[in-house]
């Protein structure tokens, strides 16, 4: 441990003298009270350190002392189900040591539980060759996630010690002849949050991930492994979409990371979760969920790290095999933590004072998503889908983290605040939305579904860009200037937005809408739209087809309201549409008019 003298402090920033032996990223404490920071600059003997608590009170002379660690995190049994602030010290248990609903400085608190005994099952056996990412025993974390043990990165040997049975996160479980000797190892490994954690190899992505969000899943859908996007202005119900993602998504770890959002958002989250139950378990979601709170009220410093601990913590999860969807709500705030501590770091400004780095340090972020086969004999594949909420000033998404996010991103969900002002949720506009996985989530839904998926998808989409056009032309000179058969267009568009694309996340059946379901749904306002243009060409006027399908078009828009396991209703009503529209054409037509 090195030992240097604060000669500066300006809020976050601290710049302490006398450290020629620390190095970049090394942790300290600092002043008489031991806050954690994190040296970010080098200038001789000078130090630049991060902090990562509040600094009043703090002044030049006391004493600032380096670890020679880098900020890690504690990865082993006992993550899911936590509730971490941005640099993994578990709040409930702050809380606890503290008597305090608030963050006391200068507190050191273990991020896991070293006392709690878990029970270890080997999978391995004595005499056994492993190496980096083997999977040496099992822990059962949660009634629905088994946690795997792991030999550590850079570590391989022979195994001469193993035992089953009840252990805590400091007792050794397994003992491994390696080239350098003997070595111990507890169920509990440590990581630098800034440094991805290796794979064997990055895979290309095809499997959606199924958020049960329609407008998401059927126009933009992302892949387990891809990298999405939510920019929006306020109120326009980005949060909302992410806690639906969140709750709903078929993935098997889900980390959602609340970076510099109002407290209340993470207090749904809290309030919410344990009570949800978790469709493809039937388990609460907590059992499958790590929350990461760095909320607008705490320190700016370690809402930058925020991001990075839980990153790494889904990368850990990604190495067992599992399916990983990490949230960040939002990244917008992170970057302006970037932009503080760049501007107390006089660094030369970039657009809007961003530093210069800020695309650069958005794609590393975004880069650590993806699918791979991890580390290890059994060649384990797992993913990790990066979904970042972006806050733009003003709703601008011309400003520099959109843009910057957009570059590396492949998924856009553009949320519109006209949509919201008229209460349409998810508003997300599908005509400036995009995303480039759709041909191969196309391919993956006609197989799956055997309905012709792709196909339906781009009709719908083509039916609401016609209906874009045509209502350019209805501004212009009137809905009479229209055509029967391009009115019947905007008939059909306008079921397609509120029967089908429009969610609500408050009701039971609603709120979640699986890839089936989906599929039924969409036909049936596209089956509809065919029949009654059928029946146009054999005569039938829009004014009867409307009038005759009153009842009928109100059970399309009803459909969402049917459960999963009626589904054999939506054949019904297909039934239904063809008779009625057959009649319509019987009894009227052109005989009628003539």
């Amino acid at each position: 441990m090195k030992k240097g003298e604060i000669i500066k402090v300006s809020g976050p920033l601290i710049m302490a003298k006398g450290m020629e032996e620390a190095n970049i990223q090394d942790i300290c404490q600092v002043g008489k009270i031991g806050l954690i920071g994190e040296i970010i600059e080098m200038r001789g003997d000078v130090a630049s350190i991060q902090v990562y608590e509040e600094t009043s009170g703090v002044g030049p002379g006391e004493p600032v002392t380096t670890t020679g660690n880098a900020l890690s995190v504690e990865l082993g049994p006992g993550l899911i189900a936590q509730m971490f602030d941005g640099i993994q010290r578990p709040l409930k248990e702050f809380m606890e040591v503290t008597k305090s609903d608030f963050l006391v400085r200068g507190i050191s608190i273990e991020a896991l539980d070293h006392e709690k005994k878990w029970l270890f099952e080997p999978v391995l056996e004595l005499g056994m060759d492993v190496s980096s990412g083997d999977v040496i025993g099992i822990v059962q974390e949660t009634k629905v996630i088994v946690h795997k043990i792991m030999v550590p990165n850079g570590i391989s040997g022979k195994i001469v010690a193993l035992e089953a049975g009840h252990f805590n996160l400091k007792e050794t479980v397994y003992a491994l002849e390696t080239p350098s000797g003997l070595k111990e190892f507890t169920m509990m490994q440590k990581w630098p949050v800034r440094r991805a954690r290796p794979i064997a190899k990055k895979l290309n992505p095809t499997e959606p991930m199924t958020t049960g969000q329609r407008v998401i899943d059927t126009f933009f859908p992302v892949v387990k492994g891809g990298a999405a996007a939510v920019p929006g202005p306020f109120g326009a119900g980005k949060t909302v979409v992410q806690h639906q993602i969140a709750k709903w998504s078929d993935v098997e770890i889900v980390v959602y990371v609340g970076c510099g959002e109002r407290g209340n958002e993470m207090t749904d989250v809290i309030n919410e979760f344990p009570e949800l139950i978790d469709p493809n378990t039937g388990e609460s979601l907590m059992e499958r969920t790590i929350l990461i709170a760095n909320t607008s009220n705490m320190p700016v410093a370690a809402r930058e790290a925020s991001i990075y601990t839980g990153i790494t913590i889904a990368e850990y999860f990604r190495d067992m095999g599992y399916s990983v969807a990490i949230m960040a709500d939002s990244t917008s705030r992170w970057a302006e933590a970037l932009r503080e501590m760049s501007g107390r770091l006089e660094e030369m400004p970039g657009d809007e004072g961003y530093p210069a780095y800020l695309g650069s340090r958005i794609a590393e972020y975004y880069e650590r998503a993806g699918l791979a086969i991890a580390l290890g004999s059994e060649k384990r594949q797992g993913s990790i889908t990066a979904i970042g909420a972006v806050s733009p000033p003003g709703g601008d998404i011309s400003e520099p983290v959109t843009q910057n996010t957009l570059r590396i991103v492949k998924v856009f969900w553009g949320l519109d605040s006209i949509l919201a002002q008229k209460r349409h949720f998810p508003s997300i506009n599908w005509l400036s939305s995009y995303s480039l996985y759709l041909p191969e989530v196309g391919k993956f839904n006609n197989q799956e579904l055997n309905m012709g998926w792709s196909e339906m998808v781009t009709n719908a989409m083509s039916i609401l860009q016609e209906e874009s056009q045509l209502e350019e032309i209805v501004r212009l000179v009137g809905l009479d200037s229209l055509s029967e058969k391009d009115r019947l267009t905007l008939s059909i568009a306008k079921s397609i937005r509120e029967d089908y694309l429009q969610q609500n996340a408050f009701d039971d059946v609603d709120t979640y809408t699986s890839r089936q379901k989906q599929a039924y749904m969409l036909e049936l306002i596209l089956y509809f739209g065919e029949e009654a243009r059928n029946a146009m060409n054999l005569g039938a006027y829009l004014s009867e087809i409307l009038e005759g399908t009153l009842q009928l078009r109100d059970k399309i828009s009803r459909s969402k309201y049917i459960s999963e396991s009626e589904l054999t209703k939506f054949d019904l009503i297909k039934t239904e549409i063809k008779q009625v529209l057959k009649e319509i054409v019987a009894n009227g037509g052109m005989d009628n008019h003539a």
